[in-house]
């Protein structure tokens, strides 16, 4: 697999930027599980290289870069500071919050946009509950895709 990654972005800066994007890294782990590297073969590579609770992200950049990984909680706590200065709601930083909860127990399927609507309800019940408090949809969407870029910035 090593030799593969090439095809798949030219270096770390383009891997940040494919999987800052939820549309993007969607395309990548499908490209990637069509050359043999799904889910499975990339939770045995977690293994492999003694990082079971960091992102895919992570394990990419490590086996292509000899990046250091790093948890999805440290992940997600470096990245607060950045989130809370970009986004000045505080019902924002709230849902932020809280998906980065489930990001840090389950994995980065969570940040996934076929997520934002059972997170949203499983946060506030409707997604009209959910316009209510943070704006309407399409700020809902701003604020889901939008924090993922800090959550990759380094």
């Amino acid at each position: 697999m090593f030799g593969d990654l090439p095809q798949f972005f030219s270096d770390e800066d383009q891997l940040r930027a494919i999987w800052s994007d939820p549309t993007t890294r969607e395309k990548l782990l499908e490209d990637l599980a069509e050359a043999g590297y799904d889910d499975e073969k990339l939770n045995s590579m977690k293994e492999l290289i003694d990082a079971r609770d960091s992102d895919v992200y992570d394990v990419l950049a490590y086996v292509a870069y000899t990046a250091q990984t790093r948890t999805r909680g440290e992940r997600a706590q470096r990245a607060k500071p950045l989130i809370k200065k970009a986004f000045a709601n505080y019902k924002q930083h709230e849902f932020v919050d809280f998906i980065l909860e489930k990001y840090v127990a389950d994995g980065v399927n969570e940040l996934a946009a076929k997520k934002i609507r059972s997170l949203i309800e499983l946060k506030y019940n409707t997604i009209s509950d959910a316009a209510s408090e943070l704006g309407s949809t399409a700020v809902i969407r701003e604020t889901f895709i939008g924090f993922q870029q800090y959550l990759y910035s380094e």
